[in-house]
């Protein structure tokens, strides 16, 4: 069955595609120069650097309600369009579990990768008895319920999830762009995430990997990602200074330095 082609934009024309997946309350914008300037510098770096809109999010169709399935199938069908002669999969958030998902489903698209980042996510949601995932789906949607809207929703959740450091500007742009997630797309997207658990398949990931975390995430703590990376072969584990969840756009300059380190050492230009 054929899939929509999410909406994405290039930098670079290198031979090493790093495509860059967003998190729940993002979309492309976040990896622009006003966010974190991430796809710009991957470019400098001599890589093609892809900002996808994830379906449902940005200028992309919404496939009906997002879930994890039609997600990943929005990146294979990216790679697909690319062919590009290397592939690595930047995820953010919600991104890196995309990017965990479609490894472990394998395939085409799996078999096209040859690296990985992480950034500020997990192998799994919460724990296995499924009430926290319950409590968290009801406390982030109970903004949304009272008829608040994206946008008094991000003003009242972003804040507790950057760093106490955090730049105003860095906090304005995350709130303006988690405000223009469709609703409908945040809801269906939560409940999503809510049932993913990829635990067992991190010892079984053979690309160069790195976990990249930040000093003040609550929600995907550095100690979480350090046993992640523990699990996986050879991955790399990197903790930035502060930040908090949304480290690609509250310190842009040492994430993306971060990256561009780990993949001139893999994946060269």
């Amino acid at each position: 069955m054929s899939v929509a082609l999410p909406a994405f934009t290039e930098h670079g024309r290198g031979g090493t595609a790093v495509l860059l997946l967003h998190g729940i309350g993002g979309g492309q914008a976040m990896w622009a120069d006003d966010a974190s300037g991430t796809a710009r510098a991957l470019a400098a770096a001599g890589y093609r650097a892809v900002a996808i809109d994830l379906p449902g999010y940005g200028a992309s169709a919404s496939l009906g309600s997002p879930s994890m399935q039609t997600l990943v199938d929005g990146v294979a069908a990216v790679m697909e369009a690319l062919h590009a002669e290397r592939t690595v999969l930047l995820g953010h958030s919600m991104g890196g579990m995309v990017a965990q998902e479609l490894l472990a489903c394998g395939g085409p698209a799996a078999a096209r990768v040859d690296a990985l980042v992480l950034a500020c996510t997990s192998a799994a949601f919460g724990k296995a008895d499924g009430a926290w995932q319950a409590q968290f789906v009801a406390e982030r949607l109970a903004p949304l319920d009272a008829g608040l809207g994206m946008a008094g929703m991000a003003r009242r959740l972003v804040p507790a999830m950057v760093s106490p450091a955090a730049r105003p500007l860095a906090l304005q742009v995350s709130i303006d762009i988690m405000s223009r997630v469709p609703e409908a797309t945040y809801r269906s997207a939560l409940r999503s995430i809510a049932a993913f658990d990829r635990r067992e398949h991190l010892a079984a990931l053979r690309v160069s990997t790195l976990m990249l975390a930040a000093e003040h995430d609550r929600t995907a703590p550095p100690d979480v990602m350090r046993r992640m990376a523990v699990r996986v072969p050879g991955a790399e584990f990197v903790c930035l200074a502060d930040a908090g969840h949304i480290a690609n756009v509250e310190q842009p300059e040492a994430f993306n330095a971060a990256v561009i380190d780990f993949l001139q050492r893999h994946v060269p230009a």
